[in-house]
């Protein structure tokens, strides 16, 4: 039987109670970081001009968020149940551990658990981590297009599909996986051409997190976690691309590749401007409160903020952070991400109403 498989990637980049506002680092975790009642102090990474000052007191309520950034497209219609699905099941939950991890409380059992799987979503759903697998769907969405292929050909190769040959007929379009299979049926029973069609954006992504927070994300709980403190004078700060993933060898040796069942990648995430949450994969972890040392400080504060995407937060500016990670002046990027991210629902929206529809995008 012969095959055929196409590739389309889109761009990339009324009721009340909709969440549009979509922030992709969760306001309650900011306040740990907070400066004055609901505010928080922010270092630009990309900047447009060189005057723009190098920190910035702001809303927490105004800063790590797109609009629509979880927007999905279900039966024909927008939905944000992404947005309800992380408040519910991972924000909501974690307020409470959170306050208690601050305040130095006993946890429970349940209460790392909530923890880890906190972490677990953050590292899934920043723009950052968006970026990250739009650069890999280039490399792996042609093998999952190919099992669609091979799962459509069984199909074909039933008793059921032989019992009607007609010229053309069209699967349904997954709610869950943006993925379209049309296949032209030829009046010769053993040939037939199929088409696969998938959007690398949006869509696939928000699929791609829930698979990997409800099927994935269970090995997170196989480590052994523990909450690591700075050292006095010394205090974390955050960014908007908090878990840090971290193969180290040596100070000029490292990469933020890990996986979360990689032996020997530690995973850590700012809790407080105090409290770290901590784990090394098959590897011993230290005690809980463990104070670490001036110098473990320093590589941690350097790994945070080199990992950081395009924003820093803390609760008061820090003259380290500029050396740390210098911020690019670029007017012309600056631009270009703001106008990509002010078209994002629109271009994605489109691309996946076309898809399920049949239209060229």
């Amino acid at each position: 039987m012969k095959t055929q498989r196409e590739l389309n990637l889109g761009n990339t980049l009324t009721d009340t109670n909709f969440r549009r506002d979509n922030h992709y680092v969760p306001c309650e975790y900011l306040k740990r970081w907070e400066s004055a009642p609901g505010r928080v102090w922010m270092y630009r990474i990309l900047v447009s001009h060189e005057n723009v000052p190098l920190w910035r007191e702001s809303s927490i309520r105004g800063i790590a968020y797109h609009k629509h950034l979880y927007t999905r497209i279900a039966l024909g219609r927008e939905s944000d149940e992404i947005e309800q699905w992380f408040e519910r099941e991972y924000e909501t939950p974690a307020e409470e551990v959170l306050q208690k991890v601050t305040s130095n409380a006993r946890l429970t059992p349940l209460d790392w658990r909530i923890l880890v799987r906190f972490l677990a979503a953050q590292d899934v759903r920043t723009p950052a981590r968006l970026v990250d697998n739009i650069k890999r769907w280039q490399e792996t969405v042609p093998s999952l297009l190919d099992y669609a292929l091979q799962e459509t050909v069984r199909r074909l190769e039933s008793p059921k599909a032989h019992r009607e040959p007609s010229a053309r007929v069209e699967s349904a379009v997954s709610t869950d996986f943006p993925i379209r299979i049309t296949t032209d049926v030829n009046p010769n029973p053993e040939l037939a051409t199929l088409r696969v069609e998938t959007i690398a954006g949006r869509g696939l992504w928000l699929f791609a997190i829930k698979h990997q927070l409800t099927k994935t994300a269970d090995i997170l709980h196989r480590h052994r976690w523990t909450i690591l403190f700075s050292p006095k004078g010394i205090n974390w700060f955050t960014s908007d691309d908090p878990v840090i993933r971290l193969n180290y060898a040596d100070p000029n040796n490292y990469n933020f590749d890990g996986g979360w069942g990689s032996k020997g990648t530690e995973i850590f995430m700012p809790l407080s401007q105090r409290h770290l949450l901590y784990t090394k994969v098959d590897g011993l972890s230290p005690s809980r409160g463990t104070n670490v040392s001036l110098d473990q400080a320093k590589m941690i504060r350097r790994f945070i903020a080199e990992h950081a995407h395009r924003s820093i937060f803390a609760g008061e500016p820090d003259t380290n952070v500029p050396k740390l990670r210098p911020r690019m002046v670029n007017a012309d990027l600056f631009k270009d991400e703001k106008t990509q991210w002010s078209k994002w629902h629109d271009d994605q929206t489109a691309a996946e109403r076309n898809l399920m529809s049949g239209s060229e995008c």
